[in-house]
């Protein structure tokens, strides 16, 4: 008899411990994964309509975007998993630091082009400007030391100067 009760306390025992190790298993795996938070997730997301970031929106559409956010956070989603959402409901363009391709490769591109233009241009001109400049200089002779003045000029300019001679 006192085996069969040391038997069964043993099964008792291991089923207990076998328990405890499922129910603790997954909420140690839940408590390991960081919850995603509104904050967390604002920041990287655009508003749809303002194109400014969510985190500083403040249009009605924000408000709503905000409140799908909550929702999907609710559900227990992850950061990535929410930002694959709303890239699947809204484009690429949700995001505030898009992953190419689209309008992302434009709005780098297009001013790098123009920047380039404008200074291969200078490249090829400035040469010629200063050709230009040197052709011009060497056409109006010797460089001369100003407008020749005439006597009284330059009587009246020396008695000027001795003015404020000390």
């Amino acid at each position: 008899m006192r085996r069969i009760a040391l038997l069964l306390a043993t099964g008792l025992l291991l089923l207990l411990a076998a328990a405890a190790v499922t129910t603790t298993g997954p909420a140690t795996a839940l408590a390991a994964a960081p919850r995603t938070t509104l904050n967390d997730v604002e920041d990287e997301l655009m508003c749809d309509t303002c194109n400014v970031p969510l985190n500083i929106a403040e249009s009605e559409r924000a408000d709503q975007e905000r409140a799908e956010l909550r929702e999907l956070i609710a559900q227990g989603l992850t950061k990535q998993q929410i930002l694959d959402r709303f890239v699947a409901n809204y484009g690429h363009n949700i995001l505030a630091n898009p992953k190419g391709g689209g309008a992302a490769v434009t709005v780098w591109a297009v001013p790098a082009a123009v920047i380039g233009g404008v200074l291969l241009g200078l490249l090829l001109l400035l040469p010629r400007w200063k050709r230009r400049r040197a052709a011009a200089l060497a056409a109006e002779g010797p460089a001369s030391e100003g407008p020749q003045l005439s006597d009284a000029d330059a009587l009246r300019l020396e008695q000027d100067l001795a003015r404020y001679d000390l």
